[in-house]
């Protein structure tokens, strides 16, 4: 298959404001390429994916879909349902690419949670495949997720059953994605030091608070790696904590990351909105480490309770302190394994492989 990946326009490849979606990204192309199919992608400027092929285009990135209002698509102050871009939206400016360049691909793939790629699909004469990375955010996403389920069966891809719980009425088949690692890049460690991890982006749908409230309450250090995408955020919940036992790393490589996570006793996931997913929790099984999570979005999913971590009712911080006391219950090498068996490159490229020539037969 000759693929055109369609990146986020919220940032750059590799600056880590993409969150999740753009590890997902970068490790779908991989495979794909080593599974023999031709790729580019098509991203902002200053991108970088190590050595895979990227179109540039500049343009202003998009507002993050998370931060926004539930009924107005871009912000709060809005009129309910408007949709708007900025003034030279790089959004805008890589579909143009995309409308020019297409009939050079077998499918198009979209990684971008926005209203306009949606809407764009039933001008394109080649077939688009939505990979949605979040759960339900606005009232005008729903609608057009919801439309182009209906006129395009099959052509969206979703992490979990959680997430796609929170739209209404998908239109079948529904195909669930989930996600995968390079294991090769993360190494297994059976003896940990006496800390706790917490990954991801610190803003406040990621609930980093409760992360230092369990730091709080069990005086165990609380390793924290990721982008600041809020700073008077993260200035406050320093505020509200300031006698947490904890330590701010930064947003680090994969490879950075994970020498450090792999130590860690266990890492809290804290999450205050339906994660789609969660890459960090399958990253901490790679390296062995068991996983404490709210029941919230797909964590849930990727966590057996009691095997390879512990799930919490969501906003219970009590619950996850004594879930750090039920530690010791927990074989890390079952993490590590658990990560093999299910959440390889291998695996990951085989569901996407399927969805998309599934795609491609359903055109014919």
């Amino acid at each position: 298959m000759k693929l055109l990946f369609v990146s986020t326009p919220v940032g750059a490849l590799g600056s880590g404001i993409g969150g999740g979606v753009e590890l997902s990204l970068y490790n779908l192309a991989q495979e794909m390429i080593r599974r023999g199919h031709s790729l580019q992608i098509l991203a902002p400027a200053d991108s970088t994916l190590d050595d895979l092929p990227i179109v540039q285009i500049s343009g202003n990135l998009q507002i993050i879909a998370q931060s926004l209002d539930r009924s107005a698509a871009y912000a709060k102050h809005m009129p309910e349902g408007l949709i708007a871009m900025p003034k030279n939206p790089v959004l805008a400016n890589m579909w143009d690419y995309v409308r020019r360049v297409e009939s050079e691909y077998d499918l198009i793939v979209n990684f971008a949670y926005d209203w306009l790629p949606f809407y764009l699909t039933s001008f394109l004469k080649s077939p688009v495949a939505h990979l949605v990375s979040m759960g339900s955010l606005s009232d005008a996403m729903d609608e057009i997720i919801v439309q182009t389920s209906k006129q395009f069966p099959g052509t969206l891809g979703f992490y979990t059953p959680q997430q796609v719980a929170t739209f209404p009425e998908l239109t079948p088949p529904i195909y669930y994605l989930s996600s995968g690692i390079d294991l090769s890049l993360y190494q297994f460690c059976g003896q940990p030091k006496q800390q706790l991890a917490w990954l991801g982006r610190i803003s406040p749908e990621k609930g980093l608070e409760d992360g230092l409230a369990v730091a709080n309450g069990t005086n165990i250090s609380l390793v924290i790696m990721g982008k600041i995408q809020d700073e008077a955020y993260w200035q406050k919940v320093q505020q509200d904590y300031p006698n947490a036992p904890f330590e701010y790393l930064g947003f680090l490589s994969t490879r950075e990351m994970q020498q450090v996570l792999r130590e860690a006793q266990a890492l809290i996931m804290t999450p205050r909105w339906v994660e789609a997913f969660g890459n960090v929790a399958i990253e901490a099984l790679a390296c062995g480490v068991p996983v404490i999570s709210y029941t919230r979005g797909g964590p849930a999913s990727i966590i057996q309770d009691g095997k390879t971590g512990f799930l919490v009712e969501p906003d219970n911080v009590a619950g996850l302190i004594e879930a750090t006391k039920r530690l010791g219950e927990i074989n890390r090498q079952t993490c590590r394994n658990v990560a093999e068996a299910e959440f390889s490159l291998e695996e990951l490229g085989e569901r996407y492989e399927k969805w998309f020539i599934d795609i491609l037969n359903f055109r014919l």
